[in-house]
């Protein structure tokens, strides 16, 4: 299959150091390229990848001190859509820019959304656009949208790399990800302070968040349980991770999926997450975790943490998250969208799906844009 993954241009992909969903669709890429696939990555200059590379921007944005991505995107948007006859699917990993300039094409088009999506800003485009396939990460991420055209649930999924070494002591509860209010580290710190384990944060302050960060946790920075360590990459997160006690979730919003969660359990560490958004699909409460709702609730979880099997863990994790299955469930989805009309939602233009012998001819209202380069004959009607 001849597969385009187009990412954000935030970060490279994977990324230097803090890029959840930049770090996915490099595991996706190149788990697609063993298997066979034909794969070419939009993505920035800098990434590093077995697929074939079309560099979009010289290096990630957000390193580049770029704050405003949209020109960047709109950008590499009209370069996939140059080359859009050059693959049976193209896969959006960048939310919603790209809807009204491949609407035509929404047979070979799929869209993973990873971000929040209880932002009622955004959804008339959900609303508008209603013949884009999309993937959610999670089936909660679907709670606010449940009439969008939703293809399937795809959970993410990491190479499981060598299992992790029995390290004697863990002495550590771990913070990683971002400083920010609906992260809610000031949980994790005083979390900390009531069971008298030290606490690591690893994590990066986004400029919108360095008021929250200045006034909020760094004046809690002061004690002696608590060690900012700040962003780190994923050459550090292994050890950081694996050598930890447990990884506190303490989160206060409807986190999509939250990577950092199957991160932990592929070390075989238990995670201590709040009962909200994905975490009742992700943490199997009382094997390779606890879901608590309140700070009293999680410090009675650090007491019972250590009767958790750490190799129960990293057991489930190979059960559930690792990048083999994320990939064949994306495969499933890319044949799915070529295998219309078996999609309940209507197309706008004639169908046939790619490579199919004999494919049946659907016309439904909606000429093709002759004037659209990359588009126009994407999908012909075979006689």
């Amino acid at each position: 299959m001849r597969i385009a993954q187009v990412a954000p241009l935030a970060e490279s992909v994977p990324p230097q150091l803090y890029g959840g969903t930049e770090r996915v669709v490099s595991w996706l890429t190149e788990a697609l390229v063993q298997h066979g696939h034909q794969v070419t990555l939009f993505a920035t200059g800098d990434s590093i990848t077995s697929a074939r590379l079309v560099r979009s921007v010289p290096e990630g944005l957000r390193l580049g001190g770029i704050r405003d991505h949209t020109a960047s995107l709109l950008v590499m948007l009209d370069a996939v859509r140059h080359q859009a006859t050059d693959f049976d699917i193209i896969h959006f990993h960048v939310d919603l820019l790209q809807f009204p300039m491949f609407r035509k094409a929404s047979d070979r088009c799929l869209t993973t959304l990873h971000g929040r999506l209880d932002l009622i800003d955004f959804h008339p485009v959900y609303q508008t656009f209603r013949t884009m396939p999309l993937v959610s990460i999670s089936a909660s991420q679907r709670t606010p949208l449940p009439t969008a055209n939703w293809l399937a649930t795809i959970h993410h999924g990491l190479p499981p790399e060598r299992e992790p070494s029995d390290t004697p002591e863990r002495h550590y509860l771990a913070f990683l990800g971002r400083i920010a209010p609906e992260k809610r580290p000031d949980r994790a710190i005083e979390i900390a302070k009531r069971t008298g384990v030290p606490l690591k944060i690893a994590a990066k302050v986004d400029r919108a968040d360095q008021e929250y960060f200045e006034h909020v946790i760094q004046p809690q920075l002061d004690h002696p349980l608590i060690e900012f360590i700040g962003e780190i990459g994923d050459h550090e997160k292994r050890g950081f991770l694996g050598n930890a006690l447990a990884l506190l979730f303490p989160i206060d919003w409807p986190e999509p999926f939250g990577l950092v969660m199957i991160e932990a359990m592929r070390e075989g560490t238990p995670t201590i997450a709040w009962r909200t958004g994905s975490v009742p699909e992700v943490i199997d409460d009382g094997v390779t975790g606890y879901i608590v709702g309140s700070i009293e609730e999680a410090v009675t979880a650090v007491s019972k943490v250590l009767s958790l099997d750490r190799k129960t863990v990293r057991q489930r994790f190979e059960e559930r998250f690792t990048v083999t299955r994320m990939a064949q469930d994306y495969v499933a989805a890319y044949q799915r969208v070529l295998d219309w009309p078996a999609l309940t939602m209507p197309r706008e233009r004639p169908f046939a799906a790619s490579g199919s012998a004999g494919a049946v001819a659907v016309v439904l209202p909606g000429p093709l844009v002759e004037d659209e380069p990359g588009l126009a004959g994407m999908s012909q009607v075979p006689v």
